[in-house]
């Protein structure tokens, strides 16, 4: 008994060592990745870290040999002290500088394309209602950038909101032709509660642009699922009333989840949005359920919205990878630090409490981060088997 909880003990205190010995001997791999995020309010960046934490983990590096950098190494917005910022974008590239930085790159990542508004970054303003936008949008270059990575048979991905607000309608155009697909114009997202006395992170604009359409009437207290269009109109499906479950699920397919080592399903409360993609080009890997009673379906018919919509468009041939994630899979609260442990997933359920509907921590654990380690790892042997075959 004595020696069993010695052997523990010698475990417990030496595994986290062992682990990142695995991790730090593990062969580091050169993945030059464009990486852009026009929403990073702080130097945490959340909106990409996900991203960073897998680069981090399977030892990808940098064209200088070195780890990626969550504070540093993307295009886009970066904060600094005192509500000052500096703008660093493909904006400022000319068409020739693009071009090089194309050629020279293996991964182009939009992450976030949402933007900065002045009462957010004026952290005195008022959170809640709509602003000015200081910095966002899909770019001409930008669009410009994911079609020469096209050209070169590269791998592009791309996140909720890149096509939707408030990227131009001449941007969103020419990418949704790039890859073939098309935003409806919808996003959609689940609260925990629709009850405005009890949920402060209702947006005041959202609730004010109902009551303008519905007589001034907000009817709703239970959990539930809103949908918002681009021109402003609202459908808001209530727990019970509407829905026979109020939180979104992703349910995956055959073949993401034999491709991508996707769950079968995983809940989803955060915003994303509705598309549409050529199934002559791409294919889906998940979808998006809402799971609607009668009466939700009929409402949801109404208005022209699928109960079931892709999560996950990809195409995935010779010519070229693009992966289209229609939620805001990237952006994650969790710590880069777990990431120089080999072998970490193992301990993954210490790390988020599921029993709490709202968390956020098990979606990159037992979603993202198996479809990206997969996504990444397989391209760069594909590229190195097709460097050595010329």
């Amino acid at each position: 008994m004595i020696k069993k909880l010695l052997y523990g003990i010698i475990i417990i205190t030496f595994l986290p060592l062992i682990l990142f010995l695995v991790w730090f001997l593990t062969p580091e791999t050169k993945l030059i990745a464009v990486i852009v995020d026009k929403s990073t309010l702080t130097n945490a960046g959340q909106e990409h870290i996900s991203l960073n934490w897998v680069l981090n983990h399977e030892r990808f590096t940098n064209n200088k040999d070195q780890s990626y950098q969550v504070s540093s190494d993307y295009y886009g917005f970066f904060p600094l002290d005192d509500e000052k910022f500096n703008i660093s974008g493909l904006e400022q590239f000319s068409s020739d500088k693009l071009k090089e930085l194309s050629k020279n790159s293996d991964l182009f990542y939009i992450t976030d394309t949402y933007g900065i508004y002045y009462n957010d970054w004026y952290r005195q303003k008022d959170k809640m209602k709509q602003s000015k936008m200081l910095y966002g949008g899909l770019s001409a270059n930008d669009v410009q950038m994911a079609g020469l990575m096209k050209e070169q048979k590269k791998l592009i991905i791309a996140e909720f909101n890149t096509i939707g607000s408030p990227t131009a309608e001449e941007e969103r155009k020419k990418f949704e032709e790039i890859f073939h697909f098309k935003w409806t114009g919808w996003t959609v997202k689940h609260f925990e509660s629709l009850d405005t006395t009890a949920n402060g992170d209702l947006p005041h604009w959202l609730i004010n642009n109902y009551k303008k359409q519905n007589n001034n009437q907000w009817p709703f207290k239970k959990a539930g699922v809103i949908f918002v269009h681009s021109d402003e109109s609202l459908v808001i499906l209530e727990d019970s009333t509407h829905l026979s479950n109020p939180m979104p699920q992703i349910l995956s397919n055959q073949e993401g989840r034999t491709k991508l080592e996707l769950p079968e399903n995983v809940k989803y409360p955060f915003w994303f949005d509705i598309i549409t993609f050529d199934e002559n080009v791409n294919k889906s890997a998940a979808d998006f359920k809402i799971s609607t009673n009668q009466k939700g379906l009929s409402e949801l018919k109404k208005h022209g919205i699928p109960a079931t919509f892709p999560a996950i468009t990809y195409h995935d041939e010779d010519d070229y990878q693009f992966y289209y994630f229609s939620g805001d899979f990237c952006d994650n609260p969790i710590s880069l630090n777990t990431s120089y442990f080999k072998g970490i997933g193992n301990f993954k359920w210490l790390f988020y409490d599921s029993r709490n509907p709202m968390e956020r921590a098990s979606f990159f654990w037992n979603f993202y981060r198996p479809m990206m380690t997969n996504i990444l790892i397989k391209y760069t042997q594909n590229r190195i088997s097709a460097k050595r075959s010329h």
